[in-house]
């Protein structure tokens, strides 16, 4: 059992809980709180709806909210779809996940969408995480079987332009869990969770000259029902996310196109509280009173509740920030470099990803790699993600030439 649950800490992100209690310095203890700047990550239930699946998003330091509309865009911006100028698209995409911890791990992920007419789309994905064999042990160490932990989401979008400029989308998506199902701790019984979310999101398109293009886009993701693994009336919050893009595209010529991307997301999931922190526990009931906000309050509450006295700091250290690259040479092979950046305190996740694009006729093939930046060895070092992208108005019109 240990062991999933040391592999779920990494894919997490989970961190040491913590308060400033004086002057800022190294977290030290000191007997009865933590003192000094403390890691304090903000954590979630599965985690793994906020991996980016996809190789052009991966080549571009996860950036997707303001990019052109592929196959993937359910993801970071499903509004994205309204602008989708093929009929029809799908996508399959694979990601070795943790290669520096396991090798069994993998994400893998099917986007698509249909145009309905100049106005209206609807998109559709499927992602499936697995975590790999997992020996299964009891708190002395015993083998208690093998198992496959694994999750996936299945999501279904409706996006719809209100003008020419302006296009808004909603995304229904349903969750599935098992990390442990049928295995039992403290005759505690582990089961699957489920859950149910939505997504919000909306896009701005406009002409800056003949020549280039600002887009705009505000995404509201994973925002949902709280989850649980046992019985108990104590649930954790999905990893709602807050994210806003800006891109800008410059047509050189007919055949050289640059865009430039930048975002910024924030977790709408209260932040935790250091259990020897007073008002870690204010009922006095044994459970942080962060973990039983209402999903509503978690999110409100989520832009003012940091510990400490410089609650503001630590409030804009939740911000990740990303910036990324993508050129295109005749629609048909394209570069794309990007920069993640998250806190020291706040997970420490920092890289460079590289990605190349290839499309011909009906077919499109993206790669990605990541690069840490952090100057420390990481469970992420050296992650690939590749796609296959499928466009089968293409293939129509491919015909339609040969007849």
């Amino acid at each position: 059992m240990k062991y999933v649950f040391l592999l779920f800490v990494f894919v997490s992100g989970i961190a040491v809980f913590g308060q400033d209690c004086g002057p800022t310095g190294p977290c030290t203890f000191d007997g009865e709180k933590w003192c000094g700047e403390c890691p304090n990550a903000v954590i979630s239930a599965v985690p793994f709806l906020r991996i980016t699946p996809d190789a052009r998003s991966g080549g571009m330091g996860d950036a997707g909210i303001s990019s052109s509309p592929d196959a993937n865009s359910l993801h970071a911006n499903a509004s994205r779809l309204a602008w989708a100028e093929d009929n029809f698209s799908i996508s399959a995409s694979y990601v070795p996940w943790l290669r520096g911890l396991v090798k069994d791990v993998y994400l893998a992920y099917i986007g698509g969408y249909k145009n309905i007419d100049n106005l209206q789309t609807v998109g559709f994905s499927l992602r499936y995480f697995s975590l790999g064999d997992i020996q299964f042990t009891d708190q002395n160490g015993e083998p208690l079987g093998n198992g496959r932990p694994n999750e996936f989401d299945i999501s279904l979008a409706y996006a719809k332009k209100l003008s020419d400029k302006f296009a808004v989308a909603v995304t229904g998506r349903y969750i599935y869990s098992n990390l442990a199902g049928g295995q039992t701790v403290d005759n505690v019984e582990i089961n699957p969770a489920h859950a149910g979310a939505v997504d919000i999101t909306m896009t701005y398109k406009t002409k800056v000259k003949s020549n280039q293009d600002l887009t705009l886009g505000l995404a509201i993701t994973n925002l949902g029902s709280k989850v649980t693994y046992t019985e108990s009336q104590y649930k954790d919050f999905l990893p709602g996310n807050l994210g806003f893009g800006v891109g800008w595209s410059i047509d050189f010529d007919d055949y050289n196109r640059l865009t430039l991307t930048g975002e910024l997301n924030k977790l709408l999931v209260p932040t935790p509280i250091d259990p020897t922190d007073p008002e870690f526990d204010q009922n006095n009931n044994g459970v942080g009173d962060y973990r039983e906000q209402s999903v509503m309050e978690g999110v409100i509450n989520s832009f003012s509740d940091a510990p400490g006295r410089f609650k503001f700091k630590e409030e804009m250290r939740e911000i990740n920030y990303i910036l990324g690259v993508e050129y295109w040479y005749d629609e048909q092979f394209s570069v794309r470099t990007g920069y993640f950046h998250e806190h020291g305190l706040k997970g420490n996740r920092k890289f460079f990803t590289l990605g190349l694009g290839l499309k011909y006729n009906i077919f499109g093939l993206d790669m990605s790699y990541l690069i840490p930046a952090n100057g420390q060895r990481s469970p992420l070092d050296n992650t690939l993600r590749f796609t296959l992208m499928f466009n089968f108005e293409k293939f129509s019109d491919l015909g339609n030439e040969f007849n």
